[in-house]
């Protein structure tokens, strides 16, 4: 049996936890499309086109952008009368009266122009916090400002002293507009798995060109040129030799030499900043400028460290060893895809680069990778090693295959510009199987159908055109489709319908005032219908329904038992370890939200879940649906006009009993369990059918989870609770017109006997007219004899036909009197 409910939940948990955040630099964008349009209007169309804008953050290429930083010219310079590393200064600033300012910097001067944070100034630490520039005495002289050094204002690290500035430069200059403090905006986009082609700003710019375009705003996409790239020399040659094709369907490569690694330019700084990103150096940067721009991972290999001047592209034996550049040894698995040269491994292919083989400050020639890997081979490599990288992240979801050899010369001219080297190697392209774009027909029937609204074709084909969608032929029916490769979501006609429809505009479409429904005719004893009643039942006594996770952490089978690793359903590429198999017990997932919760000072908790277990016996796999009910702490809130009660064993028994009685579920039985999960239980049964188990949870399972306050579970078999109760038939009596009688009895009994046994003992006794037993008080303890308990019990009898009489009464009581001391040796007290 398919465990389709768990796969299900277990796809939906791992779209949530991989949804991408993605950010997108506004000004980095406007280099692909010229537009007037504000952060907030494109904010808007990008969420209309699918790409969900969760935030627009703005961002500053130095913190503060230097306001109230002026340039100031040092008149006097005297040595601190109280201090010997202090100096005096007096520093014009383009105000009526100079500032006097006291520096510590030992290159202070007078003559110099330097900059000058004024009073009210808000700087700001290396770590991002904020100071402001106050007046103050500094050894008993007065100072009005602050003369800064680079690292205080985020110019650079140094503090060695303070900025000179050029000499030529006016006083009162506004210092911002010296250093060009770059301003941005970026979008921080919640972007689903199955867009891989937005990931990147010129992904993001397709897409807005097309919605623009819907907007009667027809904008020009411009693209990087690379018609500057040419081979400068070929005196560094390093040839490729691809194992496997279907793991690298496509691998690119180029040597550049004559390279120096130093910082880069701050405009490549400030774009890679913008976006969260840290710069390395400028190989790293340009790297990654790339792949943020094009979409394209790319890898850059010190030269020097290819021995055999060969790359070999290929899987290793398994348990072959081998350091990535966070300096941690991982054990290779047989499928894993790597980039080796002739002695040994440097890169795991797509997702993480090799400690010795990266680019440092000694290196001077590069082998620049650009390349098409497998994304399921991508995806299972990043998962067994428990890495998710920029580049693995792209590559698992599927690239454009053809922007590879684009995307290499790209970042090899970007690479000649800020870090010079020529190049030294012609391109190798792997390429021996092209990637063919999708053919797709679209029927105008099939479109009107699923939108529901018919949209004109000639905005139809507009749409397409605009998300480089060729239109191959037309007809009155349809039209015949290519799509490019880089559109993997888009392979089948209702692809492109969605494609139109977000395009279009979800908010265009008219809604409409007519209401379809259908009825259905269903029983009553539908497996949702007893669900949403037993559900609003609880939820009406207090109760919080709650939704876990099916998958769970194979270790918990140890707490119990009665599971066993072999019935264990395992997951085949699991998200981690604690998330690697199927539950077979609903207990652990709701004790693991019982600690959630505790932790949090929420101590009084009703909750309770349908969900399922999963186990394989001996191949068959079987699912089974449960109830679960846990209930800690108190009853209810403190209140001034009640006492605090706790929930207890039998406040959850009241609770089960009543959701069976809910659903025509009377007869059961009740009998004492024993077992590894609860200190004490009890089963509801109906003949052999077990309908639900309860009691108090184990200090030892509930000290594996941290929780050191009592919890009640219970745990009901809702296959067999549906089951039985489809057999149930509704009965109703009229109001009876006579009176009813309680009379009481004060039971000294053996402290073993239950109240369970005192009640079936007088329905035995008595089938006509009792009509109830209750137990209403119970003692044991002084004056009592050992081993003895009392009970106080009621009895409610009535007859439906007329009023009961006092003999009849104690003839009824005395016969229930006899019957309690000769079954159970009861006394009356």
């Amino acid at each position: 049996m398919l465990c389709l409910n768990a796969l299900k939940q277990y796809f939906i948990f791992a779209i949530l936890k991989h949804k991408a955040n993605m950010k997108i630099s506004y000004n980095w964008l406007k280099q692909f499309i010229k537009t007037t349009w504000t952060p907030d209007e494109i904010s808007e169309l990008l969420t209309d086109l699918g790409l969900e804008v969760e935030g627009v953050t703005s961002f500053q290429s130095v913190k503060g952008g230097l306001q109230g930083i002026i340039v100031g010219e040092v008149l006097t310079c005297v040595q601190h009368p109280n201090a010997d590393r202090l100096k005096v200064t007096t520093v014009n600033v383009g105000l009526e009266n100079p500032l006097q300012i006291v520096c510590g910097a030992p290159n202070v001067a007078a003559g110099q122009k330097v900059p000058v944070a004024t009073i009210g100034t808000t700087l700001y630490t290396e770590e991002g916090e904020a100071w402001t520039i106050k007046k103050g005495k500094i050894r008993g002289e007065e100072s009005f400002g602050m003369i800064c050094a680079e690292d205080e204002l985020g110019l650079g690290k140094s503090h060695d002293g303070i900025m000179v500035l050029d000499s030529k430069l006016k006083v009162g200059t506004l210092v911002a507009d010296i250093f060009e403090v770059e301003n941005d905006y970026v979008f921080e986009i919640g972007l689903t798995p199955n867009r891989a082609d937005a990931m990147s700003h010129l992904g993001a710019a397709r897409d807005l060109k097309a919605g623009l375009l819907q907007k009667e705003v027809n904008i020009e996409l411009i693209t990087p040129s690379v018609s500057a790239f040419h081979v400068d020399n070929r005196t560094l040659r390093v040839d490729v030799d691809v194992k496997n094709k279907d793991l690298a369907p496509r691998y690119c490569g180029v040597t550049i030499s004559g390279i120096k690694v130093e910082e880069s330019p701050s405009w490549l700084q400030n774009r890679l900043k913008a976006i969260g990103l840290t710069p390395k150096n400028n190989i790293v940067d340009a790297t990654n400028y790339v792949l943020h721009e094009l979409g394209q991972p790319l890898h850059a290999f010190d030269a020097a460290k290819i021995t055999g001047n060969v790359i070999e592209v290929k899987t290793l034996p398994k348990g072959t060893k081998f350091i990535t550049l966070d300096e941690v040894e991982r054990e290779l698995h047989e499928d894993d895809l790597m980039i080796c040269n002739a002695e040994k491994p440097m890169c795991i292919a797509g997702v993480f680069g090799g400690i010795e083989s990266g680019v440092t400050e000694a290196t001077t020639s590069i082998f620049l990778e650009s390349a098409y890997f497998n994304p399921v081979s991508i995806r299972k490599t990043a998962k067994r090693h428990n890495l998710n990288t920029d580049a693995s992240f792209r590559f698992e979801r599927g690239i454009d295959p053809n922007i590879t050899e684009y995307a290499l010369k790209r970042a090899a001219l970007l690479i000649q510009d800020i870090a010079g080297g020529e190049i030294t190697s012609d391109v190798s392209d792997f390429y021996p199987n092209k990637i063919e774009d999708f053919q797709v027909r679209l029927s105008f029937d099939n479109a009107k159908k699923l939108i529901g609204e018919e949209i004109p074709r000639d905005i139809i084909k507009r749409i397409l055109m605009s998300l480089d969608i060729k239109i191959n032929n037309v007809t009155e029916t349809g039209l015949g489709l290519t799509v490019p490769a880089y559109r993997n979501d888009v392979q089948r006609e209702a692809d492109i319908i969605e494609e139109i429809l977000r395009v279009y505009g979800y908010n265009n479409i008219k809604t409409t005032d007519k209401l379809n429904a259908s009825i259905s005719n269903t029983s009553r004893f539908e497996d949702y219908k007893l669900q949403n009643v037993v559900g609003n039942q609880l939820a009406s006594q207090g109760f919080y329904e709650t939704l876990t996770n099916s998958l769970t952490s194979p270790d918990y089978i140890e707490l119990s038992e009665q599971l066993k690793e072999e019935f264990n359903v395992e997951m085949l590429n699991p998200l981690s370890n604690d998330l690697s198999v199927l539950r077979q017990s609903v207990l652990f997932s709701g004790l693991e939200n019982i600690s959630h919760n505790i932790n949090r000072k929420r101590d009084n908790l009703k909750l309770f879940e349908f969900g399922k277990t999963y186990h394989d016996f001996n191949g068959t796999r079987e699912e089974y649906k449960h109830l679960s009910m846990f209930v800690s702490g108190n009853r209810h809130k403190e209140r001034w006009n009640s006492l605090v009660r706790p929930s207890d064993f039998f406040y959850l028994k009241g609770t089960i009993t009543s959701v069976l009685e809910r659903l025509g579920l009377t007869n059961f039985k009740a009998s004492p369990i024993k077992n590894d999960v609860f200190s004490e239980g009890v089963v509801f049964s109906i003949g052999k059918k077990k309908l639900v188990e309860f009691g108090l949870v184990k200090k030892s399972i509930l000290k594996h989870f941290g929780i050191s306050q009592d919890v009640m579970f219970a745990d009901f078999n809702w296959d067999h609770v549906i089951e039985m109760a489809k057999h149930q038939t509704v009965k109703f009596n009229s109001i009876p017109k006579y009176p009813e009688v309680k009379r009481d009895f004060a039971l000294l009994l053996d402290d073993k006997i239950t109240f369970e046994d005192i009640d079936k003992i007088a329905n035995q006794t008595e089938k006509q007219l009792l009509k109830d037993v209750n137990l209403f008080d119970v003692y044991q303890g002084k004056n009592l004899p050992d081993g003895k308990k009392s009970y106080a019990v009621s009895f409610t009898l009535q007859d439906e036909n007329k009023t009961l009489t006092d003999k009849q009464i104690d003839k009824i009581m005395k016969k229930l009197q006899a019957n309690f001391e000769k079954e159970l040796g009861a006394e009356l007290r």
